[in-house]
């Protein structure tokens, strides 16, 4: 049980100092910036984000020291709840999904419609223009030598339009998920979205890849167009590849070995 005459801050730091794990430790295995978990030891609310993703750390913290997570969590909550400075969001990386932003279902399906009309009718002019003309009887009395030396090839097909601009994954309720390089490579986020709540995959990212318990409860966007599910409902996906082109083929995630727990 956790202490009520103690922080939560407080709990967490001596939890580590008596496993004589450093804050760089903890930072290192859960992806959290040093200062955050600075910021959560001292109780410092105003230099840490928004209520859901300091609950978040808080809990992921007190894995690692072996605290319980949910008591943890539970207490931090109250906690911020009635502390006197009031805790402030912190909107650089998580953004409100725009309704604005978002094109209709129906105006992209017709767009694509209007796309697939589009190429059918270049390649039916183009295959036009490349078949030969009828016999001319005049043209039959000709030498031989003026007769073209080979039919013209057929147009080759056009590649479908993959669609551009961001990669934005918004969450339909909370839920888990994890944003990284391929490979081990840097974190790009971990923690808690909010229902509503987008997280956009940075343009420079390399090689992103996803990790979640919960697919169903996601829904990613490449620009104006939404990319097929990444996986069964409540099962694990990862190393889910977050490039437009990988997104829009369908499914590349690594399924886990069993049903995501449910999230608090």
């Amino acid at each position: 049980m956790t202490n009520e005459t103690t922080t939560v801050g407080e709990q967490l730091r001596a939890a580590r100092e008596a496993q004589g794990i450093t804050l760089e430790d903890v930072a290192g295995r859960t992806r959290i910036p040093t200062r955050h978990l600075e910021s959560l030891e001292t109780s410092e609310w105003s230099r840490l984000p928004a209520p859901t993703y300091t609950i978040g750390f808080a809990k992921s913290y007190a894995g690692i020291v072996g605290l319980d997570r949910n008591e943890i969590g539970d207490a931090l909550r109250a906690e911020m709840g009635h502390g006197s400075q009031a805790p402030r969001p912190e909107a650089l990386v998580f953004e409100p999904a725009d309704p604005a932003r978002v094109m209709p279902r129906w105006l992209v399906v017709v767009a694509l419609l209007a796309l697939v009309a589009v190429v059918i009718g270049f390649l039916t002019y183009r295959n036009r223009q490349l078949t030969p003309a009828a016999t001319d009887p005049q043209a039959e009395s000709t030498p031989a030598a003026t007769a073209p030396s080979a039919a013209p090839t057929s147009a080759a097909p056009a590649a479908a339009a993959t669609p551009s601009g961001p990669v934005v994954i918004t969450a339909n309720e909370p839920v888990w998920i994890q944003v990284g390089e391929r490979g081990g490579g840097r974190a790009l986020f971990q923690g808690e979205l909010a229902a509503g709540q987008s997280f956009e995959v940075p343009a420079t990212a390399k090689a992103p890849v996803l990790r979640t318990g919960r697919p169903q409860s996601i829904r990613i966007s490449v620009g104006t167009a939404d990319a097929p599910a990444v996986g069964a409902p409540d099962r694990t996906v990862s190393n889910v590849s977050l490039l437009p082109a990988d997104l829009m083929r369908g499914p590349t995630a690594t399924p886990g070995a069993a049903p995501a727990p449910a999230t608090r």
